[in-house]
């Protein structure tokens, strides 16, 4: 496996990691827990190295898997986990820097492990202040509980006032060929500022694996993506297109869309670490395939010339999660 480095805080990862909230959570109910720690364990022994959690999955449920699939592992690998929603009233944000220390102590506890490799602020709090919450972190770090702070979903500003307090090492936002919202202000800045970037939902919730059609339906409790405007069976069938041009690119490079997809997100900036996540061992050496496939400049113009047609329908969380976004 490849690896890459997450800015210039020297963090080395391999190139693909391993989104685990859809072992607990998000895309239906949870995965039976001995299949959650083998696909884990899996993806250890095929070289990924970067595993991400966070306290609000389950909650609390995601983290005690992740922490008991990688114990015998803890020393070859990084673990992410998040702060940020306050649990009892769910949700509502709380970046309190007590509220932040008490996540820790906890988070500690359920991944077995005495630092968080690197704890992120999972929403921007507009209640309390970047310049707060990174001293938090700071604080925590120089208690050696904690070795890198990271920020998901931030915008730009947020970002320079963090930085400024405590370097921040990666943001993870929702970036992928039909989500291009970081482009415009948050890539420049983390290129500017040697911050590392991870894309969640690189697969696009699963829809640019091409495994997703118009036809499947959600379950309202457990799956997230049945309040998404992007997923109504209407935006499904109009969004096809951007699966059709991965499907094109796959067949010429003997690859899948979802490696396409990928390989795309790898080839934007030597910086930038997807973490997809699966429930199968044949997805995970799917996605783990996409760090050998090459993208040439030409490829890249033609999917991007491609795209520029194709108009995606929908927004790409529901009304009540683009809320909680910084902007």
């Amino acid at each position: 496996m490849k690896k890459r480095k997450l800015g210039n805080r020297n963090l080395e990862v391999s190139a693909i990691g391993f989104g685990c909230m859809g072992l607990s959570f998000g895309y239906g109910p949870a995965a039976d827990k001995q299949q959650a720690i083998s696909v884990i364990r899996a993806a250890v022994e095929r070289g990924v190295t970067f595993f991400d959690t966070a306290e609000v999955y389950g909650p609390l449920t995601n983290e005690e898997l992740v922490g008991e699939a990688l114990a015998p592992f803890r020393d070859r690998v990084v673990i992410a986990t998040k702060f940020g929603f306050d649990l009892a009233a769910f949700p509502r944000l709380n970046s309190r820097p007590e509220h932040i220390k008490q996540v820790a102590e906890g988070s500690l506890k359920r991944l077995r492990t005495d630092v968080i490799d690197l704890f992120y602020q999972h929403r921007v709090d507009p209640n309390v202040p970047i310049e707060e919450v990174a001293g938090a972190v700071k604080d925590l770090i120089d208690e050696g509980k904690v070795k890198h702070f990271g920020l998901s979903e931030a915008g730009a500003k947020t970002i320079r006032r963090a930085h400024a307090v405590q370097p921040v090492t990666a943001v993870q936002s929702e970036y992928s060929l039909w989500t291009r919202d970081p482009e415009a202000e948050v890539l420049p800045t983390l290129e500017e500022l040697g911050i590392g970037f991870v894309p969640w939902s690189p697969l696009g919730q699963g829809f640019l694996t091409g495994k997703v059609d118009a036809t499947m339906t959600f379950d309202s409790n457990s799956d997230l993506r049945a309040t998404f405007p992007r997923f109504t069976p209407e935006a499904r069938k109009a969004n096809q297109a951007v699966v059709d041009l991965l499907s094109d690119i796959a067949r010429r490079k003997k690859a899948t869309p979802a490696q396409i997809a990928l390989a795309w997100l790898l080839a934007q900036k030597p910086w930038i670490v997807p973490i997809p996540g699966t429930r199968k061992l044949e997805r995970l050496e799917e996605n783990i395939g996409a760090a050998e496939v090459e993208l040439t400049s030409d490829d890249l113009r033609e999917i991007d010339s491609a795209f520029s047609k194709i108009t995606v329908q929908g927004a790409r969380l529901s009304e009540d999660h683009m809320k909680l976004i910084d902007r």
